[in-house]
């Protein structure tokens, strides 16, 4: 099937078939020679994907035809073929949207070949980035990139809907590692703004001395070593948005800047004297209470109520307990994909240790410790030797107190843990913890508990 419409708009019949007869020698090429501007609009419903059309036509000029073109179709690329070279007229045309302005001569129709080749190409370039734009939103659905079914997270997914149907500034909070960038590229992604620029900034990982000129820009000259402008992330994210990561380690100085730039909305570079447009929505984040820190002093009360808009919460892992085994398959698929390796299950033993684990570096350290157990595990199954908590094996008192177990879960874990410390000593163990020798027996023999 032929693949790319062409219509050659000519009166002169001679001519129109000379260009017809030429592009015809690509098989890609489907070409309509029509003989008036009339005949062509009235063909227009065939959905050509480009149009070329003689200037001189007889029924109607070329710009009267392109103009009726472009109501009929928008999109649709038009070439202007003209008898004599009129410059202010192809200056015109090409202002007003035309592809190619060609003029009649013994070179029209390798030139004609030539733009063709590159509205191609340039078509496909925008199909491409469309796809890439596209993919990037499905990538960052949090339906797909924040994995778990738990109340927790489901409340957090109703509020990413409603941030992402408006431009208010969204303000995200939670423990390290509970995916707060995730959060805030799924708001930007899914919002109006998501064919403009998301620009992340981790405060945290800017020295002081820097950040004014990161945020901001600086004009060439402006301080020692300013060899050239510099245009900042400000500047960056306009008409998108932008994403300060743990704003909570922002120095007070450049918190009233911060604060004089989000109710202008407009900056000036440093070292500048003009101001500059702005028109950004603001998604900031932090692992830290700024409530308390504004009662600390350390953080302006007036920037805070600017910033707070709508507040999302991370729930930590270790309060979606039911999440944990969902992301352990998401992150073993990853890896076995990634690595090209066969489907590695987790063993019900296995399965129990992930579960039993407070997670203090939450959905991070919950990926490491997974991929990890994949490259310890033997014939595509983890057991529970191969998994090795980052922050220790034992469970210290905190880390227990954390975590949300049954009473029987809690007996479980302290008997385990005595077995292991006195290498499966079950008198000993059943003498320390003042329970019965039995008991222990019988959680050893229905695989319960596994010995050290």
């Amino acid at each position: 099937m032929l693949d790319f419409k062409i219509f050659i708009v000519e009166d002169d019949k001679w001519y129109g078939g000379l260009l017809q007869h030429y592009l015809s020698q690509n098989p890609d090429y489907e070409i309509t020679l029509i003989g008036s501007g009339k005949e062509c609009l009235a063909q227009l419903h065939r959905k050509p994907d480009l149009v070329t059309i003689d200037f001189g036509l007889p029924d109607m000029n070329g710009e009267e035809l392109y103009k009726k073109i472009k109501q009929a179709q928008p999109n649709l690329p038009v070439i202007i073929i003209s008898a004599q070279e009129r410059i202010t007229t192809a200056v015109d045309l090409l202002k007003m949207g035309a592809e190619d302005y060609l003029v009649k001569d013994d070179n029209t129709q390798q030139l004609l070949w030539k733009a063709i080749i590159r509205l191609r190409e340039k078509m496909s370039l925008k199909n491409e980035i469309s796809e890439l734009k596209a993919e990037l939103k499905t990538r960052y659905d949090y339906s797909r990139s924040i994995i778990g079914n738990s109340p927790a997270l489901q409340t957090v997914f109703k509020l990413i809907d409603k941030a992402a149907g408006s431009l208010i500034n969204v303000s995200v909070s939670g423990e390290t590692g509970t995916g707060k960038e995730l959060v805030a590229r799924a708001v930007h992604y899914n919002s109006a703004r998501s064919g403009h620029p998301f620009v992340p900034v981790n405060m945290a990982a800017i020295p002081k001395e820097l950040v004014e000129s990161e945020l901001f820009g600086y004009e060439k000259g402006a301080f020692t070593g300013a060899m050239n402008k510099k245009t900042g992330r400000f500047e960056e994210a306009n008409g998108g948005t932008l994403f300060l990561d743990e704003i909570g380690e922002m120095d007070l100085n450049i918190q009233s800047k911060l604060l004089r730039v989000l109710q202008e909305k407009e900056l000036t570079r440093l070292g500048g004297t003009s101001k500059i447009k702005l028109d950004f929505r603001l998604v900031v984040a932090t692992h830290k209470n700024l409530a308390e820190e504004v009662k600390k002093g350390n953080f302006r009360e007036d920037l805070y109520y600017r910033i707070v808009g709508l507040p999302i919460t991370l729930p930590p892992l270790r309060e979606r307990k039911e999440d944990i085994l969902l992301l352990t398959q998401h992150f073993l698929t990853g890896y076995c994909k990634e690595n090209k390796v066969p489907e590695i299950k987790v063993s019900p033993s296995a399965r129990e240790k992930l579960l039993t684990y407070s997670y203090p570096g939450n959905v991070r350290e919950l990926k490491s410790v997974v991929e990890l157990a994949a490259v310890m595990s033997e014939n595509n199954l983890i057991e529970p030797e191969d998994i090795t908590f980052l922050s220790g094996n034992n469970h210290d008192v905190d880390t227990v107190l954390n975590t949300e177990l049954t009473l029987r879960e809690y007996t479980r874990l302290i008997i385990r843990n005595y077995l292991k410390r006195y290498d499966d000593n079950v008198l000993l163990v059943a003498e320390k913890l003042d329970i019965g020798k039995s008991t222990i027996y019988k959680m050893l023999q229905t695989g319960e508990i596994e010995g050290a």
